[in-house]
């Protein structure tokens, strides 16, 4: 007996020793860098490494790298921070080669595999410095302003024009992971605006190549218009969370015969898709339609989606199990001026008078209403709408935490609401305003049954309401 219990004591403190020291090692880990990203346990969400949440509140800078000076860059990355925007999407290489706006190129002779590196530059040297030391300079300027940059190592185009080979991609995303594994606040898009079958060996290439020589940086893919990342990759081991584009096309223009995803701008069935998949993966609208942008893109004499569309984009996929949400403006994507000979898609306002916009004036409002409650429980769960749901901008969305619910109404017409999902005997009702991020109070109701909600004004597009039910 005394054999045995001896054994046995030895058999615990092994045990402990092993299992306890994993179990501190990963904790250490884990608050040793409280500004990496990280997919939540549950598979929905994004957390800091210290375990908090993490809403991805997005800005369309696509060509911030080739377009501004260093000067600019901060002033715009200082807007945006006053502005609640926490992540910059950004391409690293739009052409291939690419130049800045200083006449430095990306490359030697058009080659990806082929970075033209300036040996003893260094990118606070203001009188001589390489195309990628002013990529660094600006990362670093944006992470002082606790922004992260979601790099597109190179814009799909390329990739569709044969300018990119599988042997080169490797190479190039070989040097990209090397040269920014160190930096915190990267995130990597896979892809840019192509579908993923077109040079999908390119894209896997790029894909494996980062997340083996890059493992604690997040990876995704930015699809085509009208498409999702899950498309393609939902398998990959390399790509950590979603992506969908809900492109740019509203109801009457979303009738493309080779494309069987005709939701216009319903970018909350995207989102429903890819929640339902397995595995479990985040997912993100990258890419919804932009302020000032018009509807279609092409036809410059099209009306422009505004500010109140893009609230609706962001409410409705966020409600409906998004992570986050990419606002964009047409000439902020470009850094539109007026000396351009060229500019895409008839842009109105230089890029420094469209910062100010009214839609990414609202967008923290968005952010700062998620974040007000418990995060990681929340669901999104349209059994909560009672009743005969609205179609098209008439469409209520909703989602819930353990003790509180939120409703979408982009038209503000009536709707009842299912009580009882949530926890409590009563709940307490607010309007919240996604214009001002104000609140008014309706009063506190039995948690039961079913009730109507008016909300405030007259219906129509754009009197957008959220209506938050909170546990007493």
């Amino acid at each position: 007996m005394k054999i045995l219990s001896k054994y046995i004591w030895l058999f615990l403190l092994v045990f402990i020793t092993v299992y306890g020291c994993k179990s501190e090692k990963k904790s250490d880990a884990v608050s040793s860098d409280t500004k990496s990203l990280h997919v939540s346990e549950n598979g929905r969400y994004l957390m800091t490494g210290d375990g908090k949440p993490f809403f991805w509140l997005g800005d369309t800078g696509w060509l911030l790298f080739s377009r501004l000076t260093r000067e600019e860059a901060v002033k715009y990355l200082d807007d945006r921070k006053e502005k609640g925007f926490n992540v910059i999407q950004v391409m690293l290489l739009h052409d291939v080669p690419s130049k800045n706006i200083y006449g430095d190129s990306s490359l030697i002779r058009a080659d990806v595999s082929k970075p033209a590196i300036t040996k003893g530059n260094d990118f606070k040297d203001t009188l001589q410095y390489d195309y990628w030391d002013h990529v660094d300079y600006i990362i670093d300027e944006a992470g002082k302003r606790g922004i992260y940059m979601a790099l597109v190592p190179v814009w799909g185009t390329n990739v569709k024009a044969k300018k990119v080979k599988q042997a080169q991609s490797g190479v190039y995303a070989k040097f990209l992971a090397d040269r920014y594994k160190g930096k915190w606040n990267i995130i990597w898009l896979n892809g840019g605006d192509i579908k993923g079958s077109e040079g999908k060996e390119v894209w896997n290439t790029i894909g494996e190549t980062l997340r083996a020589n890059d493992p604690n940086h997040l990876i995704t893919f930015h699809p085509r218009g009208r498409t999702a990342s899950s498309d393609w990759f939902q398998n990959t081991k390399w790509m950590d969370f979603n992506m969908i584009q809900s492109g740019h096309r509203n109801y009457k223009q979303d009738t493309s015969k080779n494309e069987t995803n005709h939701y216009g701008p319903d970018n909350w069935k995207f989102v429903q898709i890819d929640y339902n998949l397995k595995p479990t993966k985040p997912t993100i609208d990258g890419e919804p339609s932009y302020e000032d942008i018009p509807q279609g893109l092409h036809d410059t004499k099209e009306p422009r989606w505004t500010a109140d569309d893009v609230r609706r984009y962001g409410y409705w996929s966020v409600f409906a199990g998004a992570f986050g949400y990419t606002y964009g403006h047409n000439s902020i994507m470009q850094f539109y001026k007026k000396t351009d000979k060229k500019p895409a898609y008839g842009p109105h306002d230089e890029w420094f008078v469209a910062i100010n916009s009214t839609g990414a004036k609202q967008m923290k409002y968005l952010k700062e209403l998620m974040l007000s409650r418990s995060y990681f429980d929340r669901v999104p769960d349209q059994t909560l709408v009672s009743g005969t749901n609205g179609e098209k901008y008439d469409h209520v969305l909703a989602t819930r935490g353990e003790e509180f619910a939120m409703f979408y109404t982009y038209s503000g017409k009536n709707f009842s609401v299912q009580m009882g999902k949530i926890d409590g005997d009563e709940v307490k009702a607010i309007w919240f305003d996604p214009r001002t991020g104000k609140t008014t109070a309706i009063g506190k109701f039995e948690n039961k049954g079913i009730k109507e909600f008016n909300p405030p004004g007259e219906p129509r597009e754009g009197n957008d309401w959220v209506l938050v039910l909170d546990k007493v």
